[in-house]
């Protein structure tokens, strides 16, 4: 058993049924069918992925803190990243910023794609780009176009998340890569101090030999009475020799440059196979703390003796769940009621109403909410309720349950310190 993701996948809908209220146009888009979509228009789970395609970090660097209280020397790339979403979100200066610049960056796709008359036009010129790599810009294009139906923009979205996954199976590669990189590079930084200490040595025997042509050359003029075949000879073998040295000291030099210019460029690849390692093994230490959760709750399941529960901490406390999937919430369900707490779900507004926040949450010692089965307005919305009414909320990786287990261990070990509930996170796992 499976839900549906917030963003209906391409596909799904028969050719006969009605499009979705909030994908239709209104009266006055369909006024406005021949001028480009602009960004505070679009759907708002189109926005992370266009935010984080078609602009750098840079870029959202130096707009975002003209609209926000963010520092564009501390903030993570991730908070940089979620505020331009939240931009996006609400439309205004922000979002018109945002609008200007992906316009002005990608000028030369929205001039090639204007001459799409029609929605297959349109598509046939995505898929070219998707062929081709040129992604962000056509992806920009696609969306924002006059032509872009509610299909092609979920094909194109469809197409850019699976890449997203491709870009995953990528860096294992890369980082079984980043040892032989980082071996080789330290072989070739050897190699050009040897180039380098030989080009020394043979600077040092040029010299030399300019002095000793010189001198030769000198003796040759003083002494008058020796043949001048003779003399003449001689300055052309030494001639000879000097130009050989030039020449091998050209070829060394050549080489010592190129191999300079591999070293730079493999220290580049190093560095970033290296952040690439720390992120991994980030997602690796998540995934231990997750199973050790998992392995302690299962010693304390099978124990006979009695020994005090994972969980007990839950007992007589109301836990409200907004996302997650149908089968983890059953087992989160079980495990929280087993505890002696009282567990609520809450869908995040697929078909639960997100009025139905301000009902639930008041209610609740603490709000937990999965940021992979969660979208950025409802948990914007989540946050502002639960700081109107004083609730803790604490986002977890997933919505399975060794991270809710990993959490409830995490709060509990800290409960003693404080002696209280500690204050829910304002960092968000996925958006910042």
């Amino acid at each position: 058993m499976h839900t549906a993701p917030p963003f209906r996948l391409a596909g799904t809908r028969s050719s006969n049924a009605p499009p979705d209220v909030c994908c239709a146009p209104t009266a006055s888009q369909l006024r406005s069918l021949r001028r480009r979509a602009r960004l505070s228009e679009l759907d708002s789970h189109l926005h992370c992925s266009i935010i984080g395609t078609c602009l750098s970090t840079n870029e959202l660097r130096k707009l975002v803190p003209k609209f926000t209280s963010l520092d564009r020397h501390e903030a993570t790339d991730l908070e940089i990243h979620h505020a331009a979403v939240e931009l996006a979100i609400e439309g205004g200066d922000g979002a018109k910023a945002l609008q200007k610049a992906l316009d002005v960056r990608y000028a030369g796709a929205l001039r090639k794609f204007e001459s799409s008359k029609d929605a297959d036009t349109l598509l046939a010129l995505w898929k070219d780009a998707l062929k081709s790599g040129d992604i962000p810009s056509a992806y920009w294009a696609v969306m924002t176009h006059p032509q872009a139906t509610l299909s092609i923009r979920q094909a194109a979205f469809g197409d850019l998340h699976m890449l997203s996954h491709l870009v995953g199976a990528a860096n294992r590669a890369d980082i079984r890569r980043l040892v032989a990189l980082e071996e080789e590079n330290a072989a070739l930084k050897d190699k050009v101090e040897r180039q380098q200490r030989r080009l020394h040595e043979m600077s040092i025997e040029r010299d030399a030999a300019q002095r000793q042509s010189t001198e030769l050359s000198l003796k040759a003029a003083r002494q008058a009475s020796a043949p001048a075949d003779e003399l003449e000879a001689e300055v052309i073998v030494l001639r000879e020799a000097l130009r050989a040295r030039d020449e091998r000291l050209a070829i060394h030099t050549s080489r010592r440059e190129v191999a300079e210019q591999r070293a730079v460029i493999e220290q580049q690849n190093g560095e970033a196979l290296s952040k690439r390692l720390d992120d991994a093994i980030a997602m690796l230490n998540a995934f231990h703390a997750e199973c050790q959760a998992l392995e302690k709750t299962l010693e304390d399941t099978l124990d006979a003796s009695g020994a005090k529960s994972t969980l007990a901490s839950l007992q007589g406390k109301r836990v409200v769940y907004v996302g997650g999937r149908p089968g983890s919430n059953a087992a989160l369900r079980q495990l929280v009621e087993s505890a002696g707490g009282d567990f609520v779900v809450h869908d995040g507004g697929i078909e639960d109403r997100k009025g139905m926040f301000a009902a639930a949450l008041p209610r609740a010692d603490i709000v937990v909410f999965p940021v992979d089965c969660i979208d950025h307005d409802s948990m914007n919305l989540l946050k502002r309720v639960c700081d109107r009414h004083q609730v803790d909320y604490h986002p977890v990786r997933t919505a399975s349950v060794a991270s809710f287990i990993e959490l409830m261990l995490r709060l509990e070990a800290a409960s003693p310190v404080s002696g209280r509930t500690p204050p829910a996170s304002r960092f968000c796992l996925r958006h910042g």
